[in-house]
């Protein structure tokens, strides 16, 4: 018995800014956010008429392609930069393995 979260106001044209911004159809947004395993490429036009909400794996690919924080596409007080791609770099730091490892 939880609670739906909020969807954000701006999302859906927030993502249709970033798609638009990068110059891709639909279908090459999907390849290049590289989630055809997890969703299909008919999700994107879902998304953009604010009909589904994207996964938190998928905003963040898409926040990754954009070269922005993913704050900026959820927070519907924040704006998307005039020019896409940004200039946010994600930096991948890898978690630190929690294995057991025997002693020498």
């Amino acid at each position: 018995m939880g609670f739906a979260r909020p969807r954000p106001k701006r999302l859906a044209e927030k993502l249709l800014q970033i798609r638009n911004a990068l110059g891709l159809s639909q279908m090459d947004l999907w390849r290049r956010l590289g989630v055809e395993e997890e969703i299909s490429h008919k999700l994107i036009s879902k998304y953009e008429l604010d009909q589904n909400e994207p996964p938190l794996k998928v905003l963040l690919q898409y926040a990754r392609i954009a070269g922005v924080h993913m704050e900026d596409i959820v927070d519907d007080e924040l704006d998307l930069p005039d020019n896409l791609p940004g200039n946010v770099r994600h930096v991948v730091i890898r978690r630190k393995s929690t294995r057991n490892t025997k002693p020498n």
